[in-house]
């Protein structure tokens, strides 16, 4: 029953430009398959218990300063500690992030060729570094490697990385491309420092970083894109996935996904930690990131399948590229230029 109503829910998505306003879709269809009045009622009192617990997200502010602070929530390592041992089973927890690779792999892929066009054949990335964000179990990494990249996995979570070595053993082709590290981006930032090369592979600067389905779990999004930056290479690509933040997306990002159908464990996301395309947009640009173009990411529960749309009310994918110089807004802008 609930499969069917949310089919249809998706379908009118596709078909006509929805608009939440005051958690109201305006179709009629729409509002005959969900009550949004009901769910927009379910979000005002769960953040009024957020507020009362003092765990309401402090105002983020968006200036370049020391990456000071950690991008780690201790509950969100607590959680994935939890499933560490899951992330291989296509059909489990994780089965929607399996499937999304069909559409950010290719995203990644095509995405990486428009700037680096001289590619080897069969290994299209091959010669590009890639630092994965947040890796799990290396659902992303590998797939990334077997096009020829060589790949850094880094995760807070010490036994994620130890399923994702474990899985990568069982590759003997991508051992020389893909390796793992259990750390935070912060730390890796402070380690490398650009240029370096250790134990546990290459420590940057990246041509490229990924974080996918990562941000909406991290404790501080200045640190991490200021981290971002600080491994990338001039001209450098990032790319991120993540969740907006609208009534639509808490109704089928948490109430359907997590409530009702479970597609997720209970608890995976806080709303409160989504962030809007313009909202990370800006982030980035006052981080020294270009955004290339954002795109609009749909999940269909009953093919398990991700697809492209212009809407991007619930989840979307971003390409940005690290500008040559870092803009420095703390420093006096000359009222007049002297030529030589």
């Amino acid at each position: 029953m609930y499969l069917s109503k949310l089919g249809r829910v998706m379908v009118e998505l596709r078909s006509s430009r929805m608009a939440a306003v005051c958690g109201v879709i305006q179709s009629p269809a729409a509002r005959s398959t969900f009550s949004w009045s009901e769910v927009c009622k379910q979000r005002a009192l769960w953040r009024q218990r957020s507020a009362a617990a003092g765990t309401t997200a402090a105002r983020r502010q968006v200036s370049r300063r020391p990456a000071s602070q950690t991008t780690v929530d201790p509950d969100e390592v607590k959680r994935f500690q939890s499933l560490a041992t899951k992330w291989w089973d296509e059909k489990g927890e994780f089965a929607a992030l399996h499937a999304m690779n069909d559409l950010r792999v290719p995203f990644i892929r095509d995405s990486l060729l428009n700037v680096h066009r001289a590619r080897h054949q069969g290994k299209p990335l091959a010669g590009l570094s890639v630092l994965d964000v947040g890796c799990g179990g290396g659902l992303l990494t590998e797939p990334l490697g077997r096009l020829g990249a060589d790949v850094l996995g880094i995760d807070p979570v010490r036994d994620s990385i130890g399923t994702a070595q474990l899985h990568l053993s069982s590759d003997p082709d991508l051992h020389e491309r893909v390796c793992y590290r259990a750390c935070t981006l912060e730390e890796l930032s402070a380690d490398g420092e650009g240029g370096e090369e250790g134990e546990e592979g290459n420590r940057g600067p990246f041509d490229a970083v990924v974080a996918s389905e990562v941000v909406e779990h991290l404790a501080d999004l200045e640190t991490f894109a200021f981290c971002c930056s600080r491994v990338l290479k001039p001209g450098g690509s990032l790319f991120i996935t993540t969740i907006n933040k609208t009534n639509l997306s808490y109704a089928l990002g948490i109430v359907v996904a997590e409530q009702v159908l479970r597609i997720v464990p209970s608890g995976t996301h806080d709303w409160e930690k989504f962030i809007s395309p313009v909202e990370l947009e800006r982030l980035l640009e006052s981080n020294g990131f270009s955004t290339q173009c954002v795109r609009g990411m749909l999940y269909n529960p009953v093919s398990g399948a991700w697809s492209w749309t212009n809407s991007t009310a619930i989840n979307y994918a971003l390409h940005a590229v690290k500008l040559a110089e870092d803009p420095q807004p703390d420093e006096p802008t000359p009222t007049a230029a002297t030529h030589s």
